[in-house]
């Protein structure tokens, strides 16, 4: 089990007839990875070597990611740890790997956890609804 983590998931269009990298960038940004204040595409160059390193059984440090993407280590560990909280990457005593070097398998395992979340929100809405009809009269919760 992973701890927390959270992901924006946006739904596009998905264009036809994409080559390689359409398809990460489309990937990438339907799953809210980058942002437009990431003028330098650091985070995407970061994950890039992150995928690289995957292909190869390679675990990077994070001056390891930073030689190879020509960035700062604390541009480095700032976007890291951005990925971390996204869930996509994860980090262990020798440095930083991805979640899964499968997409489909990443994709299976994200839905797993939004599968889980929903159901606790449904049990939650649940429990709020049945709170709401035992309220007699009261307009408020407890806040």
């Amino acid at each position: 089990m992973i701890k927390e983590f959270s992901i924006r998931v946006t739904r596009y269009r998905r264009p036809k007839d994409m080559d390689l990298n359409e398809e990460f960038h489309f990937f990438s940004d339907s799953l809210g990875l980058f942002n437009d204040r990431d003028k330098e595409k650091s985070c995407f160059r970061i994950f890039f070597e992150l995928i690289k390193a995957s292909n190869e059984d390679i675990i990077l440090s994070s001056d390891d990611i930073a030689e190879k993407s020509n960035l700062s280590r604390a541009t480095v560990i700032h976007h890291i740890n951005k990925l971390m909280d996204s869930g996509l990457v994860v980090a262990n005593k020798e440095g930083y790997l991805l979640r899964t070097d499968n997409f489909d398998s990443l994709l299976d395992q994200l839905q797993d956890e939004i599968s889980k979340t929903i159901e606790n929100l449904r049990s939650t809405a649940k429990n709020i609804n049945n709170a709401k009809e035992r309220l007699n009269g009261n307009d408020c919760f407890n806040l």
